[in-house]
């Protein structure tokens, strides 16, 4: 029987180090955002784990064909050579990390990190590396023991076989249903408990205007505290006047928590009596705004917008989860997309009904996972009669499916970061710097821009990455990737898939945080306000700036 255990898991071999070393060189490399400590030393832990199962599976492959392998008396001294050798090479790549992560914090104006770094990064990884060593021994253990006990009814390959997929079943439900399900509950107690949460900073508003205030048909406790911080947020009428010089109006903002209604259709319903309510389809603009998946509204967008129209914009939002964007996306996507499709059909239905010449232009707005959701709440034959005026998709997760059409049929030369489509009347990008996509025409009917990071792993991972290059590392980088960044199979993968998770890391302008100049910029640029120029827009961020 160990002959066949052999041929599936052999013993650790030497030559197997050197793929080790170099998958734990590659993690040590900067990708879209810096890593603190804890976080680089797990990645390479993982990296060197994997570098050296791919070099376990060579090896073994070497071997099964009967290739040349060296005499007795070499095996030890090369043994030797590539042991220093790769204990070299590690120690040299830890010594220069902090000088890699230090380039990138630089490029992305982050203050550098400490010099005992490399000494933590290398006991975590190596703790991590033998935690995983661990447990494949154990499940190596496991198949043996199994396949022993099988052996005794079926042949000896029949018994391995048996033992693997038994092995693979225990472990696959011990961490799917212990680990995993305990990690979620867990999570879901925490985001509960801060969803619950009542903030001085978030007052229940006065005004019966607010959602949530005296006469609003939601109540202010059903919220939520994201909920509660979207209606509470300045700036108010007096703020918006004092800011430009210009009279205003109070902004009108709807938020319908999880808790307000007991389902999707229902909380949808409740969100459009609220409009009706405050008497919001009387605005010049109205925005369905879609939340990130803890139920956010950034409010860098909102308050650069209601800044822009003077107060004379309502915005609508609807909580679907009080999850981390990431966590919601990977436990219940499909009910993001449910609320969604349910506000946008609620509240599109009844401005559709409105006489064009008496309702307000309609936008659809999303950061992260609220930009797909917002993608996914309406379908082409629902809006082709009487389409909405535009939208506003900030940081669209890689799997947004308008983003992913519109970037691979890009103008070719555009870069897969900054890309041009087609005449750019319909669809255009943006970045922080204020550039965008090569523009032939003026915008048409309706409109789509996207605003978005070169440096956002949430915008910008691929699974592919896995196997090959992605095509936005090709050519000229976006201004805040480190062209020290380099492709490597399986390890970049990793690295995007770290960086999607702590990608809110960086200061404003980088990576998955948008600051206010660069919404600011985008709203003028989608609802075409001529007299808010860049000059204008950039002494509005200051005195905003001033006063937060």
């Amino acid at each position: 029987m160990q002959k066949y255990l052999g041929a599936v898991l052999p013993r650790p071999v030497m030559p197997a180090l050197p793929f080790a070393t170099l998958f734990f060189v590659a993690s040590l490399t900067p990708s879209l955002v810096p890593r603190d400590t804890a976080v680089q030393a797990i990645l390479s832990g993982i990296s060197l784990a994997a570098g050296y199962g791919v070099g376990l599976v060579l090896v073994s492959v070497w071997y099964r064909l009967q290739l040349p392998t060296l005499r007795p008396d070499l095996r030890q001294r090369v043994k030797g050579v590539i042991g220093a050798a790769c204990l070299m090479a590690a120690a040299a790549t830890l010594w220069q990390a902090s000088d890699w992560q230090n380039g990138l914090r630089l490029l992305l104006a982050m203050p550098p990190v400490e010099t005992a770094r490399p000494f933590s990064i290398a006991g975590g990884a190596v703790a991590v590396f033998l935690v995983l060593l661990w447990l494949v021994r154990l499940a190596k253990w496991l198949v043996a023991r199994l396949a022993n006990k099988f052996a005794r009814i079926l042949p000896g390959p029949q018994a391995l076989l048996v033992s693997i997929l038994l092995t693979a079943i225990i472990f696959w439900n011990i961490g799917n249903g212990v680990i995993v399900r305990g990690a979620l509950n867990t999570a879901d107690r925490i985001y509960a408990g801060l969803d619950g949460r009542f903030e001085d900073a978030s007052p229940r508003p006065q005004d019966p205007r607010k959602t949530g205030a005296a006469g609003s048909l939601v109540e202010w406790d059903s919220l939520g505290r994201m909920g509660r911080a979207m209606v509470a947020a300045s700036p108010d009428q007096a703020q918006i006047a004092a800011l430009t010089g210009a009279e205003a109006l109070e902004p009108l903002r709807v938020y319908v928590g999880l808790n307000s209604a007991p389902d999707p259709e229902a909380r949808a319903r409740l969100a459009l009596q609220e409009l009706l309510r405050m008497d919001a389809f009387s605005r010049n603009t109205l925005v369905i705004a879609t939340p990130t998946g803890t139920g956010w509204v950034d409010p860098a967008g909102q308050q650069a917008l209601e800044y822009l129209l003077g107060g004379d914009v309502a915005t609508v939002s609807v909580q679907y989860s009080y999850l981390a964007s990431w966590i919601a996306l990977l436990t219940n996507p499909e009910y993001g997309v449910e609320t969604a499709r349910a506000v946008f059909s609620v509240v599109y239905d009844h401005w559709r009904d409105l006489p064009s010449d008496a309702r307000p232009a309609l936008y659809l707005n999303g950061l992260s996972l609220g930009s797909l959701n917002s993608d996914q709440s309406h379908d082409l034959h629902q809006v082709v009669g009487d389409p909405f005026h535009g939208a506003l998709w900030v940081g669209p997760p890689f799997s947004s499916p308008t983003w992913l059409e519109v970037t691979r049929n890009r103008n070719p030369g555009s870069p897969a970061w900054l890309p041009s489509y087609r005449d750019g009347s319909a669809v255009r990008f943006m970045n922080q710097t204020g550039l965008t996509s090569d523009i032939a025409a003026p915008w048409g009917r309706f409109r789509i821009l996207y605003l978005q990071h070169a440096s956002d792993a949430v915008v910008f991972f691929d699974p592919r990455a896995t196997w090959r290059r992605p095509r936005w590392m090709a050519g000229p980088r976006g201004p805040d990737v480190s062209p020290g960044f380099h492709w490597l199979p399986i390890v970049t993968v990793l690295q995007l898939g770290v960086d999607i998770m702590t990608a809110i890391k960086p200061p404003d302008g980088f990576g998955h945080s948008y600051d206010f100049t660069s919404y600011a910029r985008a709203w003028a640029m989608l609802l075409e306000l001529p007299d808010w120029t860049d000059a204008r827009i950039d002494a509005l961020a200051a005195s905003h700036a001033a006063q937060q």
